[in-house]
């Protein structure tokens, strides 16, 4: 790890010092991200609530520069030039890396059908069934630990050989039985918890980005 991402996470743990407990996992679940980034895995994240609208925001987070330039690898910037010169400017101008993520709560048209034909707590399973292969890793947000959608998604991630991080509070609930890595908030009120994951999150996404797009130093 670059101590330039050491610098990032420690930042995370002197502000918020609750946060200590799992400073174990969280420096773990960045390696293992960085892992699945470099051997062109993705992510799938999902929850419910505030926690669906969490997943979304982590991937806004990854799907393009969160606070570090991103330049397109060469091999693209050369393929642009090569194909669509006319076009090769702009795109490399404005384009930028991405550290691939999906949402499972943003197909909306594909959740409701299938919430309505078959079992509305497997949605998200079913997705991961899709999208999910063995280099991506699965990240499961419930305050509670105990979402039976999120639950289902997760052991269905495992058959399909990902690894899981889960980000729960209370005391983890049935999620940390199929979590490679669970980050469990120590806080009993959902939006204690919530207050908690998005600096979690946050740190996450920002070690990620070092790690892959930020000076070696």
């Amino acid at each position: 790890m670059k101590e330039t991402t050491r610098k990032i996470l420690n930042r995370l743990f002197e502000r918020f010092s609750k946060l200590n407990n799992c400073e174990r996992e969280i420096n773990n679940s960045v390696e293992m991200i960085v892992d699945c980034y470099k051997n062109n895995g993705k992510l799938l994240i999902c929850g419910n609530g505030g926690s669906a609208s969490d997943s979304l925001h982590i991937v806004g987070e990854l799907m393009k520069s969160f606070i570090l330039p991103r330049k397109l690898k060469n091999e693209y910037t050369e393929k642009i030039k090569e194909m669509f010169p006319e076009n090769a400017e702009y795109f490399i101008k404005n384009l930028q890396g991405t550290l691939p993520a999906i949402s499972l709560v943003s197909e909306t048209a594909l959740t409701t059908a299938y919430s309505n034909d078959n079992s509305a707590d497997l949605c998200f399973a079913q997705q991961v069934l899709g999208y999910g292969n063995n280099n991506d890793i699965f990240i499961a947000i419930s305050t509670s630990g105990n979402s039976k959608n999120v639950i289902y998604a997760s052991q269905i991630a495992k058959i399909k050989n990902m690894k899981v991080i889960s980000l729960t509070g209370r005391n983890g609930g049935k999620l940390k039985e199929f979590s490679d890595i669970n980050i469990n908030v120590e806080e009993q009120e959902t939006f204690i918890i919530q207050e908690y994951h998005l600096p979690i999150y946050h740190a996450l996404c920002l070690a990620v980005e070092n790690e892959m797009f930020g000076d070696d130093n």
